[in-house]
């Protein structure tokens, strides 16, 4: 049960840089699950596979667990998906969903089991599933072709995202830097505070959603990948409405092999 399964590397380049990661959950300070992405990164191409789940006490509450994939490529700067796909399992149900880009537009859309359709979901618009990355792209943070990795360009910019059935846009500022260890790494790393702007898909109402939009306590911290020229999430935390929730990296390990 993989979705790394449908996504395929295209890359223009002799070599890229692997990254492997292991990152360690936590909520309100208590280790609740951990996550693992492993990458094949480049100037010009990107593929990602990722997998996560809960772990101790947590899944005496809820035994879940999920793996994503996406591939994709760098043009003029920008991340341009080719191929998105997660799947989710909990013990109710699973649900898998892939979805095809390009041009940053979907072109393609399957949900398996379907969601339920709710009357008070916002529509999505004739235009929010174009101009935008799939959730595997929105890690992708490419540099400024010239100048130092780390700068504030990073951070200052907005992320249209679609997931296959809602709509949003994540708002980043920049913060500062700060130093970071980790098995792997041992270096600084660009803040971003950012904003969660849901726009469709989701529904009206909704308390969770309203608490996100509202959320001012929202920071991501990004690690270079020096010779790839991008930045990849090292750290992200979150206010929930049960405690802030921390995902941050036990291992940041970058090699570099040859790939066709």
């Amino acid at each position: 049960m993989t979705a790394a399964a449908v996504v395929a590397l295209a890359s223009a380049s002799a070599r890229a840089d692997v990254l492997h990661a292991t990152y360690r959950v936590s909520l309100i300070g208590l280790p609740i699950g951990a996550a693992n992405l492993n990458a094949e990164l480049s100037p010009k191409s990107y593929s990602i596979q990722a997998d996560a789940k809960l772990t101790g006490l947590a899944r005496l509450f809820a035994n879940a667990q999920g793996a994503s994939a996406g591939a994709g490529e760098i043009v003029a700067g920008r991340v341009s998906p080719s191929t998105f796909a997660t799947i989710a399992a909990s013990s109710n149900m699973t649900r898998t969903i892939r979805m095809a880009l390009q041009g940053n537009a979907v072109k393609g859309v399957d949900i398996a089991p379907p969601f339920e359709d709710k009357p008070d979901r916002i529509p999505l618009g004739p235009r929010d599933e174009q101009n935008v990355v799939d959730p595997i792209g929105a890690f992708i943070f490419p540099a400024p072709a010239s100048g130092p990795i780390l700068s504030p360009e990073v951070c200052n910019r907005k992320i249209p995202i679609f997931d296959g059935y809602t709509r949003f846009d994540i708002d980043l500022t920049y913060v500062g830097e700060r130093s970071v260890k980790a098995k792997g790494y041992e270096g600084p790393v660009v803040v971003c505070a950012f904003r969660y702007v849901p726009i469709s898909g989701h529904s009206r109402g909704r308390v969770a959603t309203k608490f996100m939009a509202d959320n001012k306590d929202l920071e991501v911290w990004l690690a270079p990948i020096e010779s790839a020229r991008m930045l990849i999430p090292f750290r992200v935390s979150a206010r929930t409405m049960i405690g802030t929730t921390v995902i941050e990296a036990s291992e940041f390990r970058v090699d570099e092999e040859q790939i066709r």
